[in-house]
This record gives structure tokens, sequence and C-alpha cells, in this order.
């Protein structure tokens, strides 16, 4: 939609948080009669509820009137759930709804680079955002890694790149979003509780990131994982340009490891980026996103030279396997952000010492069984914590030593007394953070200052 067509029109925005906010203000700057509606108090929405004041937008705070559904168009901030009450009525009186997402790029004039995937999209996203910063390329760096897509794209220049992490949730209602170059790491079981708990219908959330993308846009997704390749070549083959990655040279174009180095094809062209084993973030899982963001960076005119120094120095995200310190030979860990099975999966094979292992908070629907073999091979203790610590010790008591904990003060103490030199301690909960804590970044922040208290 061109931004002189809003003019006048009437759109309620569902959520006052951080994106909620940024779109009613980006709307409110083309003229739009913006009313913005949440069901939260005043209370924890202090901030955003005073800009709003500041910029004279109305709205309402502890439930959705009739009001709300007095509108030409519904914007939806990721938080509220597709089968809220809000969106369902909206959409049985045939209200037009679309995501904060699709919104913020009906004015953005640069390509955008949009990364999606169960696991791995945040370090993805912040990694390509250090490669175009490295290589001195004007860029933005938004999305669900943390930072509104809305308040970035007003004014941004056509020569620009927008670098977009996207969860299902933002794809949920997308009309005619269009990345120049499309990102799938993998697709695993995970928020399955908005979803009606069927897998299919997340999976098609996921692969609508490429949908309106044509022969001169390019899908790069993770052919080793049998879900997203199956799903891209049966959804995506007739219309984009495809770029697989994956462990083995298997493809005419994309990206794989051959000889101990990650190795791109484009065209008729063959790149040796960099030895694997000076990838500065390490394990298989972050092979991969290396892979999807050196094939991302090449697409878009980032030379392999300024490639190769990013990934050499590039630390990683906070809260993903982050190192915390260590304590008499013990090494803590912060994964706070693997609030997945899959996640956790992937983390107990990055390390070869043995583990203590902080899992739990509130399940969504976890199969836990693929965890099994990883836990009884790595993992010599495991700390129950949060919601589902009962299910924690059901699902991993016949399979290694299980104790629970009353609250991460607790949890860390335990962890500490079960470990010795050469152990790792890592919080990798499998699980959402909303029991014990306000999101997964405060989880992690926690956890990181009971640990500097050792």
């Amino acid at each position: 939609m061109e931004r002189n067509a809003l003019q006048g029109k009437r759109i309620s925005i569902i959520g006052a948080a951080r994106s909620g906010v940024a779109v009613a203000q980006l709307l409110k700057s083309s003229g739009a009669r913006v009313f913005v509606s949440d069901r939260q108090t005043g209370e924890k929405l202090q901030l955003q509820i005073a800009v709003l004041q500041s910029l004279g937008i109305e709205h309402e705070l502890g439930d959705h009137t009739e009001r709300v559904y007095q509108a030409d168009l519904f914007v939806t901030s990721p938080g509220v759930p597709t089968n809220s009450n809000v969106l369902q009525e909206a959409a049985r009186r045939g209200l037009n709804i679309v995501s904060e997402l699709e919104v913020a790029s009906w004015f953005c004039p640069a390509p955008v680079i949009a990364v999606t995937g169960s696991n791995g999209k945040t370090t993805t996203t912040a990694l390509l955002g250090r490669m175009f910063g490295d290589a001195a390329r004007d860029h933005i760096v938004a999305g669900n890694i943390g930072t509104p897509f809305s308040s970035m794209v007003d004014g941004l220049d056509p020569s620009a790149v927008a670098i977009v992490e996207v969860s299902s949730f933002q794809l949920d209602y997308v009309e005619s979003f269009h990345p120049k170059v499309s990102v799938i790491l993998n697709i695993t079981p995970d928020h399955l509780d908005r979803y009606n708990h069927s897998f299919e219908q997340y999976a098609a959330s996921k692969c609508r990131i490429f949908e309106n993308q044509t022969s001169d846009d390019y899908l790069v997704y993770n052919d080793d994982d049998q879900t997203t390749r199956d799903y891209v070549l049966r959804l995506a083959r007739s219309h984009v340009h495809l770029m697989p990655f994956g462990l083995q040279p298997k493809f005419d174009e994309g990206a794989f490891v051959q000889d101990g180095k990650l190795v791109t094809t484009l065209g008729a062209s063959r790149y040796e980026i960099v030895p694997t084993n000076q990838i500065s973030i390490r394990g298989v899982h972050n092979l991969y996103n290396a892979m999807a963001a050196t094939l991302s960076a090449q697409l878009l005119g980032v030379k392999v030279p300024s490639i190769r120094a990013t990934l050499r120095n590039f630390k990683g995200v906070e809260h993903r396997l982050e190192f915390v310190r260590e304590v008499n030979g013990v090494k803590y860990i912060n994964d706070s952000k693997a609030t997945n099975v899959a996640s956790v999966w992937y983390a107990l094979q990055a390390y070869d010492r043995p583990i203590v292992l902080l899992l739990g908070g509130r399940d969504k629907g976890n199969d836990y069984s693929q965890l099994y073999e990883l836990v009884e091979r790595h993992v010599k203790a495991i700390v129950a914590i949060g919601e589902s610590a009962d299910t924690v010790v059901s699902e991993f008591s016949s399979k290694t030593n299980v104790v629970r904990a009353p609250s991460m003060d607790a949890a860390v103490k335990q962890a500490c007394a079960l470990s010795r030199s050469g152990d790792i301690v890592l919080l990798s909960p499998a699980c959402a953070s909303f029991d014990w804590f306000e999101n997964y970044e405060h989880r992690g922040k926690v956890f990181k200052q009971l640990v500097e208290k050792l």
C-alpha cells in the first residue's frame, strides 16, 4: 500500500508494546487515523503510553472495546495470538488484518534480507548485520531481534539493506511482504500452542516468507533439514531462485563444506570463504548460520575478504551459548534463548565436556524424546526449573540425575554443587520464560548475575 493511500484511513492497532507503538507512529505520520488497543494495564506499558500521549494517538487499555472494530484496517502485533478473541472477531466482521511487518514493508525503499527459522535466526541476523557493518555498507538490523522494523524504515536510503529477523507470528498476516533474499534456517516444532498444536500450520506460516518472491529473488535454505527442504521444493521451486546450504558439496549453487573449508558457489564462480575451524562461533548449528549469512551477504554484494574477517571475529549474541565466566574450572554458559527442544539439541552437541543442564520453564508442548540420547551421553545432571519442573523430572529421571530447584538462585547453587572442574553448567531451558521472568533476556541476565556472585 502506498503512503498517500493511508491518508484518513481508520486503523486499529492491536498491542501497545514496542512494535505496536512504532507502527502507530509510522501510520500517523502518513495521515492515518490511528487507534491503539491493548488488554494489558497501564502499569506494564508506562513508557509506550507516554509516547502515544505525546503524539496525540488515541488508545485504550485493559480491554478491547467496540471502538476497536470501527476501522478500515487492523494491524496486529506479533505478541497477539491469531486465535485471540479480538482477531477472530475482526476476521468474522470481514476486517482486513495485517502484521506490523507487512505495514513496515510498505515504507521500505531498500532491499530486504529476511531471516526466519525455529532456531538460529537471531544469531544469523546479528551476523549479517556485522558483515554489512564490517564492509561499511549502509544497513539496518530490525524485526524480531528487538527493534521494530516500522521504527527504522521511514527515510531509509534505497541504497541501504534492511536485515530483518522474522518470526512466524509476524508472517501470519503478511500480504505483499517481498524480501530480495529470504532465509529459512530450519523448521522444527515450536510455538505449537499458537497454531492449534498443528506443525503443518506452523511450517506453512514460516514458508510465507517467500510467497511473494519472484525468479529475480533468492531463497537461502537449509537443505540438510528435511522438513525445510521438503516444504521449499514443494512450494518454491517454480518461482524463486533457490540457494541451498548444507554440510556436503552437492549443490551447483549454494554453500557447503569441502576439505574443511566453508565454500560457496554463485553462478559459475567458486569461493573458498574460510576454514571452518576459524569460524569464531562454535557448533554445527552455527556453521549452518554462517553459511546462510555468507550466502545472503554475497548475494547483495559483500566481498569475500570482508566476510572472512567477520566470520573469524564475530562472537555471537547475548543469551545464545554465551560464555559467562569460569569458576573453579567450571564454565558457565547462558543459552536462555533456547526456548524449544531443538535449540537444546544443538547446544548439547556444542561441548565435549560433562554438562550440568538447567532445563524447564513454561512448556509449549515439548517432545523431549529427541533429547534422551544426548542427555544420556553428555549430561551428568539436570536441574529442573520453572512450571515444567515436574515434567522434566518425569522425562529425564531415568536418563540422568535430576534435581528440582524452586528459584533461579537455588538452581545456580545446585548446579555449582553438582559440577566439578572441567564441567559445563548450561542454562538451556527448552521452554518459554514467562513463569518466572519477563522474557528470555530477563532470565539470562538473572542467571548471569547469579553466576557472577559465585
